[in-house]
């Protein structure tokens, strides 16, 4: 919007003057984004997509699909550890192997740490179709999980 305003010129300015107006408005931005700023609206953004795809996943399971609700609440999991593993410099790999280097790095504690390892061994029995190794029970209480761990994460 600022930069809408200044970049329209008046009667009197030419384009000099709309140069420097423009130029104070990526100024500014460019101090928001070193500042760190443009990152928060990056994890809002975040969190808007998850919570769409746990909703979605709780739609799955509601309508009798927990193998695909699991799948999609997992691949939530997932892309929440890679975007801490991006945020903490730790190099991406299995999941297994961030989820320890995260507890490692401090980025939550060894009962986080368990609560995950566990939540990948529900996705994992869903994806290779063991439909035999978790309840449906299990598949709503991964979504819970999952949501309060990106609620946490993302805040």
């Amino acid at each position: 919007m600022a930069f809408e305003k200044a970049e329209v010129p008046s009667f009197y300015s030419s384009n000099y003057n709309v140069l420097k107006r423009v130029k104070a408005v990526f100024l500014a931005a460019k101090e928001d984004f070193e500042g760190g700023y443009m990152a928060s609206v990056k994890k809002l953004v975040h969190a808007e997509v998850f919570d769409s795809e746990l909703e979605q996943a709780s739609e799955l399971l509601s309508a009798g699909y927990a193998s695909a609700a699991v799948v999609i609440a997992g691949v939530v999991l997932e892309t929440t550890l890679r975007n801490l593993c991006n945020e903490k410099g730790i190099p991406i790999g299995k999941l297994d192997k961030i989820n320890s280097d995260l507890a490692k790095s401090g980025a939550y504690n060894a009962l986080v740490h368990k609560r995950i390892t566990a939540l990948e061994g529900i996705r994992n029995s869903a994806a290779h179709g063991k439909t035999n190794e978790f309840t449906r029970e299990d598949a709503g209480g991964m979504i819970s999980e999952i949501e309060k761990f990106v609620s946490t994460t993302l805040a």
